[in-house]
This record gives C-alpha cells, structure tokens and sequence, in this order.
C-alpha cells in the first residue's frame, strides 16, 4: 500500500508562517476554520509499481493501477476515512482537487448523501504542480480561511482540531523521531521530507527541502518534519 501514510501517534507541534514567507498575519484573530482543499490529483506513480510484499485485494489492486491514492478500498476508499476525521474537528465545506479523469472520484462522492460535510470539486486541467492543483480552488476558498492537504495521508484528529483554531495561517511540525519510532513511514521516504526550522516564538523561519544531511535530533533538540498539512488564508493565491 504504498503512499499511505499514518502519523497518528507521532508528537507534532504547531507552527506559524513569519512574514518572511510572504503570509500576512493579521493582528486580529481570524475565525476558526470550516473549509477544506484536498489535493486529489496526484498520478500514484509509486502506487503503480509492482511490490511482491503487498497483499492487495482485487478492487485495491484496481485503484492501485489506476493510481487513484485516495480511493484505495480500505473497507471503504481511504479517503472516506478522512473526510470523516475533518468532520469530526469541525470542517463543514471540504474542496477536491481533482484531474478531468478523476470521474470515478466525483461519481462516488456524488452518489452519496453526506450528513456532517459537503464535497465540492475542482478541475486542475494538468499535473504541472501543488501550487497550481491549490491554486485551482481559488474560488471555493474565496475569502476564507482553510485547511489543505494530500489525499493519501492520514492526520490525527488532533492536528485538524488545532489547525481550525489555530487563529492565523500555520503547520503541524511532526517530531522526526517519534515518526520513526510511532508510524508508518520507512526512514528512506522520510528523508525525502522538508525539515522546518521554527524560532523561540513558535513561527516558522524556514523550510528546508531536500536536505542534504538530517541533523541529529533530541529531546533538547528536536528536529521538525512537515508532512504537507497547512492553514492559509487567501494571502496565498497572491
């Protein structure tokens, strides 16, 4: 099942933007969150290759070909599993991004009658990027503050509680450590990983992407990963 990943039990701080990233911090509290991006566009190119250690049932092999992360049949497609989870913080509005042939993605969600959150759609015609996959919800963010993410990974309840009320544009900061130790991510794919680097005061300073050596990490000095779970607000279509 690669490409699924569960950090449900490792230790995370939550971070701010600094200005230096080019994200307004208001110095009034902004409300807390009801909408959601969830970025379903992705190509699965891992999922498509061949793994003779995974035991896949015949729809999950199905999904996993397609490349379709997001509906791998876990009882029910993953993604129903988080969805719920952003009811339960208290998302209302949930957007996702979608390719033109993510039909089976919009038919699903349409067929159902949701009772705790609504599912919208948005087009990214091409596969040229995140940015641009976030950019095409632009319309349903409007002027909204709101949570975005990757459909194939699954947060605590806990990091979705606390982005909603977080009051102003920020990240969940997982422990390296504790993701080694408590998920279940493989260390050769956690490398792959931006490292954060956060000031005294709890805001983000700056991202380090593909670093070229992990620095140690401790108890007195951790070392922070993100894992592509946001709060912005609508600064970031600018």
């Amino acid at each position: 099942m690669t490409g699924i990943y569960d950090w449900c039990k490792a230790r995370l701080r939550i971070e701010r933007f600094n200005e230096a990233l080019e994200v307004s911090i208001s110095a009034v509290k902004q409300p807390n969150v009801q909408k959601a991006v969830i970025l379903a566009r992705g190509l699965g190119k891992r999922m498509r290759l061949s793994d003779s250690s995974a035991a896949l049932s015949g729809e999950q092999l199905h999904a996993a070909d397609a490349g379709v992360k997001a509906m791998i049949p876990i009882g029910r497609p993953f993604l129903d599993f988080v969805l719920s989870a952003l009811a339960d913080a208290g998302i209302r509005d949930v957007c996702l991004v979608i390719g033109p042939e993510h039909t089976a993605i919009r038919e699903y969600y349409d067929s159902l009658e949701l009772r705790r959150i609504k599912v919208y759609f948005a087009v990214q015609e091409h596969p040229i990027g995140t940015a641009n996959a976030l950019l095409s919800a632009r319309e349903f963010a409007a002027n909204d503050p709101f949570l975005s993410l990757n459909s194939d990974n699954y947060y605590p309840l806990e990091v979705f509680k606390a982005m909603r009320e977080l009051g102003e544009p920020g990240l969940p900061a997982f422990e390296r450590n504790a993701l080694l130790k408590q998920s279940n991510v493989p260390e050769e794919r956690l490398r792959e990983y931006a490292l954060l680097r956060v000031s005294n005061y709890g805001y983000l300073e700056e991202i380090i992407e593909k670093p070229a050596a992990l620095p140690a990490s401790s108890e007195q000095n951790p070392v922070f990963v993100s894992l592509n779970c946001w709060r912005f607000d609508s600064a970031i279509f600018r």
